[in-house]
């Protein structure tokens, strides 16, 4: 008996409707390092930023993604990834973050570089499974002290790599 497929995980980019969602989607997800409302409302009609989301039960999220990006580079960068835990395990972070690798790629970016606290083992045997690669220990990198790790992807072409 083949396991059952899981259903196509929908991604959009975010729109000020959004706002509340996206904040409750941070307060229940993480304890420190929280974007705020005023970042949130700031990075939605930003050039430089781009926020994702997977809609979940009305009115929340199943998911968030927001992804950076810098004038005259080719590395973006992949600065939250939130999934709501009712969601976790069902696809909603790897829909983001594939979202997130074409629209960095659609931009002209080359890498895609993202931090995961050291003890946040399941989000790094995501990214690892994704094919990033780790690159640099960031000792008390978190507000509450925590450690971290940069990781990144090469982005290759939609062509010749799947995501």
């Amino acid at each position: 008996m083949q396991p059952t497929p899981r259903p196509r995980i929908e991604v959009r980019h975010a729109t000020p409707a959004d706002l509340d969602a996206l904040v409750a989607l941070e307060q229940h997800t993480f304890d420190s390092d929280r974007l705020s409302r005023a970042q949130y409302r700031r990075h939605l009609v930003s050039a430089s930023a781009l926020v994702l989301v997977a809609d979940g039960a009305d009115p929340s999220l199943a998911g968030a993604a927001v992804v950076f990006f810098r004038k005259g580079s080719t590395v973006a960068r992949l600065y939250s990834l939130a999934t709501a835990a009712e969601a976790r395990g069902k696809g909603v972070a790897s829909a983001l973050m594939a979202a997130a690798t074409k629209a960095a790629r659609d931009r002209g970016c080359r890498v895609l570089r993202l931090e995961v606290r050291a003890d946040n083992v399941a989000a790094i045997g995501l990214y690892e499974r994704q094919g990033y690669r780790r690159i640099v220990q960031l000792p008390g990198y978190y507000e509450d002290g925590g450690d971290g790790w940069r990781y990144e992807r090469a982005l290759g072409s939609l062509a010749t790599e799947a995501d």
